[in-house]
């Protein structure tokens, strides 16, 4: 079964089990008929929630997404010390097109895109009120809008983007060939999903996306393309409109049973619901963890120089049951929310899109990561301290390790990743092999067969 397949039998059975008030007389995946899943607007709804839920799972943002984005880019910051083979590839730069890892990946962001392009074809049965069809339909296209970025973040090699569908499949008996489309019209379609989303979703809405959510993710998407100008606009919002604060202390963002005040957007964990595979795979066995797979190195700390006393992001780690292994400390609570967007990330956005521009819109790039710096009891910039990319960068691995952003910052700013030039093939994932079988219109990513 390929991933499409596994898309719809997937939406339709959760559609056809939150959709039955007896759960006697549950109407079996196959034989739901759109219509009925998808024809009023509770069940538009339910299966709005239940694509956040898709989001949420361990297989993406509930922590893989993360965690391989890190040991792909790891660059001596980090080290895998567990005994699963598929992660460890992916650290080692070995990755075989069969690992479950990147598959279940791939398979995840797909239930998401498909989800979200299922609500989106029936938003007229959104009647209520045309503010609950702008709301629903701005929350469908964020998280489209994040499910694409990010498959073709890992998966795009040169020109060559992730499969692009933008309406919902419904039918197993559909041919499901589709051609790779172009990095840029992927990229394009998720600039789009988020500017429409930005005018459309409200200034607050609870845990789920709102506008300064949408924001900030289009920030985030406009640096990695190198759109500055469109990236400084987006942050500089975010922090003068969104009403978020960087919480007092570093440790405050991290770990939390509700979202802080500087999480922008989070993925929501409960002891009775949703997942936090970060827990897993970071932290130590008295914090829930495996007693630390993932391991810090003293190359980390050397990142802070002669601040390691002061700054707290220098001093945030736990010590784990195996010696001599140092773990983040910011994976310690395993019913905490995951913090997927923070404030912080906007003001480094701003910082360097400041720098590249040659401007100053609402900070200069000097005062934006001093704001950050200090939140963190670092030693403060002073006016004549040179500022360059490779300082941003740092600050950003300083601010934002183990979150998930490692191989990105390192390849869009062409620093190589443990001996990879930052465009080798290496650094990308395959497609996995399940797809390519049952695929027969998808290229495979060079170097890959």
């Amino acid at each position: 079964m390929n991933q499409l397949n596994k898309i719809l039998f997937l939406g339709l059975f959760s559609l056809a089990f939150t959709n039955c008030e007896d759960k006697l007389e549950i109407t079996p995946a196959q034989e739901l008929e759109p219509g009925t899943a998808l024809g009023t607007e509770a069940n538009i709804k339910t299966t709005l929630v239940g694509t956040y839920a898709e989001a949420g799972k361990n297989d993406s943002y509930g922590g893989r997404y993360q965690m391989m984005a890190d040991l792909l880019g790891a660059n001596g910051n980090i080290t895998w010390g567990g005994t699963f083979f598929d992660p460890g590839d992916i650290f080692n730069k070995a990755i075989l097109v069969t690992n479950a890892f990147v598959e279940d990946f791939w398979n995840n962001q797909y239930a998401i895109a498909n989800q979200a392009n299922l609500i989106l074809d029936n938003l007229d049965v959104v009647e209520s009120s045309t503010e609950e069809r702008d709301r629903v339909e701005g929350e469908a296209r964020f998280l489209r809008a994040l499910a694409y970025f990010d498959l073709n973040r890992m998966f795009s090699s040169g020109d060559l983007g992730v499969p692009l569908r933008t309406e919902g499949l419904v039918e197993y008996s559909a041919d499901l060939t589709i051609d790779r489309a172009s990095t840029g019209e992927v990229y394009a379609l998720v600039v789009s999903d988020l500017q429409r989303a930005v005018e459309l979703l409200p200034e607050s809405n609870g845990v789920f996306a709102d506008r300064y959510s949408a924001q900030a993710l289009l920030a985030r998407v406009q640096l990695h393309i190198g759109n500055f100008e469109a990236a400084l606009t987006a942050a500089d919002n975010v922090i003068m409109n969104s009403g978020r604060t960087l919480t007092p202390d570093y440790a405050d963002a991290f770990n939390n049973d509700v979202n802080s005040s500087e999480d922008l957007f989070a993925i929501q964990v409960t002891s009775q619901d949703g997942e936090n595979d970060l827990i897993v795979h970071y932290a130590s066995e008295a914090n829930g963890g495996r007693r630390g797979d993932i391991r810090v190195n003293d190359a980390y700390l050397d990142l802070f120089g002669s601040d390691t006393i002061a700054d707290a992001r220098a001093n945030f780690f736990v010590e784990g049951e195996v010696e001599d292994r140092r773990l983040t400390g910011k994976y310690t609570n395993q019913f905490g929310n995951i913090a997927l967007i923070r404030l912080a990330e906007m003001y480094l956005i701003r910082a360097e899109a400041n720098l590249r521009l040659s401007s100053e819109v609402g900070a200069s790039p000097r005062e934006d990561i001093n704001t950050v710096r200090n939140r963190a009891g670092a030693e403060l910039l002073e006016e004549d301290d040179d500022i360059d990319l490779t300082y941003i960068l740092n600050e950003r691995l300083r601010e934002l390790a183990f979150e998930g952003f490692f191989v990105h910052d390192y390849r869009r700013l062409g620093v190589a990743i443990d001996g990879f030039d930052a465009d080798d093939n290496a650094l990308v994932f395959p497609i996995p092999q399940s797809e390519t079988d049952t695929n027969m219109g998808i290229l495979q990513n060079p170097g890959y067969g």
